[in-house]
């Protein structure tokens, strides 16, 4: 959407007048940009063109030019000519002076059902299809006005408005369930939101976006010579997933570690060959790799823990090796958990292959190309070193850490400040979870649980909570799902980004979530002179 748009919301018109001259300038535009698209390079003459209306509509297809194609163009010409004077003159005129054509109705949009031409010797049938882009430019109530001229159900041309969330209320960001943020309009009757990130089925997106990614890689790989020369093919195959050796001062350090705990926690030795006997029968049955040495030990640590947890230390004083409330079972979860740990304990890589990379990414492309041109950069400097240009997990962790750092340094969006002061203090929150040596929520939490009742209240108030979350999330800090159920409660998920969470070593799994209160976050972006 051009600028002029926002232009004619400040002339001296009634708001129901310029809603009026902008949609009939666009409307004009979309006739006139569909026809010059289907007579480009004299693929066709304009009298192939042949405009199929609605048959109730005699009155409308009178106004936009009849049926004769040459006078459709011509009268969306003369509606764009007399349109435009009124909004680009020095001096706008009286409503009065305003001339009659541009007075009359002008409504093809409501009009057209389809447009028949010739292709490859046989007569078609197109529905058009019109795109308005940088909707998002528009004054605040003329983008309301326009949106729901555009939502009539009357109107079978295509119509697809493009926009950055943050020209919308805290409301639509977090797409309220209810229908406070348009009332009289109703998701999926009268529009569809269409965004970058997925919410509604998670699991199904993150799938369907990781196959998509390999296809992006793929064809960008193919844009570098340096690479696509020496056979280069496929993006996968250069992201390494075998970890090196762990080495044996760390293994040493971790080993001492888990004895002293064992000893902290008054554990058996029986007790613990039991816990490691449980750590080696589940590494054989499973079918991840990353069970290493170091992996199991850290596991068998975890499951220590779990076990004190779940035994009194009464018990332990007085019967030595007493059987847990409950069974202490190793699991995907505590691996892992232990992945964690060893990240932030002793650098051990988190971040690495190509599933990663796509998670990380949280379904948005844009920055799955950001995150994967920082890989493919130093799969390039290698190339031209002559060394293999296969990274290892080492090497793709640097390189996510560096670029996800530089992606939230750059935030300069408004409250951009407090968004990365309470992603900051969130994103540390979410690691001291990550870090309780019995990983209590697997690999730790990545998300803010808040109940729903709690976000409804917020969002119909004027809180500036509200508007730091709705910057945050359309600016891609944390992503927000509503209705969430889980323990009889619904909640709305506050989920990092995966920068967030590659910088502060978080893991990407779903649905680990703190539970907090609105007056926690409001605690967190106060100015300390406000505290």
């Amino acid at each position: 959407m051009e600028s002029e748009y926002r232009e004619f919301w400040e002339l001296p018109y009634d708001p129901a007048v310029k809603t009026k001259l902008v949609l009939s300038l666009i409307q004009a535009r979309a006739i006139l940009g569909l026809v010059r698209t289907l007579t480009a390079n004299k693929l066709r003459e304009i009298e192939d063109i042949q405009f199929i209306t609605r048959a109730e509509a005699e009155a409308q297809k009178t106004q936009i030019g009849g049926d004769d194609s040459l006078e459709i163009r011509e009268r969306a010409r003369e509606v764009e000519t007399l349109v435009y004077n009124i909004g680009a003159s020095l001096l706008p005129p009286d409503l009065a002076q305003i001339p009659d054509e541009v007075q009359k109705p002008y409504q093809p949009f409501e009009t057209i059902r389809e447009i028949e031409i010739t292709w490859r010797g046989e007569r078609i049938r197109l529905r058009p299809l019109v795109i308005l882009d940088d909707v998002h430019s528009l004054h605040p109530e003329q983008y309301s006005a326009l949106f729901r001229a555009l939502a009539k159900r009357e109107i079978r041309v295509g119509r697809w408005l493009m926009m950055r969330m943050d020209a919308l209320s805290p409301s639509e960001v977090f797409r309220t369930s209810d229908d406070e943020a348009l009332p009289g309009l109703k998701h999926d009757r009268d529009f569809i939101d269409v965004v970058m990130e997925g919410s509604s089925s998670r699991k199904g997106d993150r799938k369907l976006f990781r196959k998509m990614a390999n296809d992006m890689a793929n064809r960008y790989l193919k844009l570098v010579d340096s690479l696509s020369d020496r056979g280069h093919q496929t993006m996968h195959s250069l992201l390494s997933e075998v970890l090196p050796p762990f080495p044996e001062g760390k293994t040493k350090e971790l080993e001492a570690a888990v004895t002293r705990e064992q000893h902290q926690l008054s554990i058996s030795h029986s007790r613990r060959a039991a816990l490691e006997e449980e750590v080696e029968s589940y590494a054989k049955g499973a079918k991840s790799y990353d069970l290493s040495a170091e992996m199991r030990l850290s596991m068998v640590r975890i499951l220590m823990h779990r076990y004190a947890n779940r035994v009194s230390t009464q018990n332990l004083e007085l019967f030595g090796d007493p059987e847990p409330t409950q069974p202490v079972k190793a699991s995907s979860g505590v691996a892992d958990g232990a992945r964690v740990h060893l990240h932030h304990k002793f650098d051990r890589p988190l971040h690495y292959g190509m599933d990663d990379l796509c998670d990380a990414s949280g379904e948005n492309a844009e920055l799955f190309l950001q995150l994967a041109g920082s890989l493919v950069n130093r799969m390039e400097t290698k190339t031209i070193r002559n060394q293999d240009p296969t990274l290892t997990p080492s090497q793709q962790q640097d390189e996510l850490r560096t670029k996800a750092k530089e992606i939230i340094g750059k935030w300069s969006f408004p409250y951009a400040r407090k968004v990365d002061r309470l992603v900051d203090q969130l994103a540390n929150q979410c690691v001291e979870n990550a870090l309780l040596p019995n990983s209590p929520l697997k690999e730790g939490a990545n998300t803010i649980g808040i109940l729903e009742s709690e976000i409804k209240v917020l969002l119909a108030g004027k809180d500036e909570l509200a508007l730091i979350l709705k910057y945050a999330i359309a600016y891609g800090a944390m992503s927000a799902v509503r209705d969430y159920g889980q323990g009889n409660k619904i909640w709305c998920l506050l989920e990092l980004s995966g920068p967030v969470c590659i910088k502060y070593g978080l893991g990407f799994d779903r649905g680990n979530f703190l539970e907090r209160k609105v007056e926690d976050l409001q605690a967190l972006i106060a100015e300390p002179h406000d505290a």
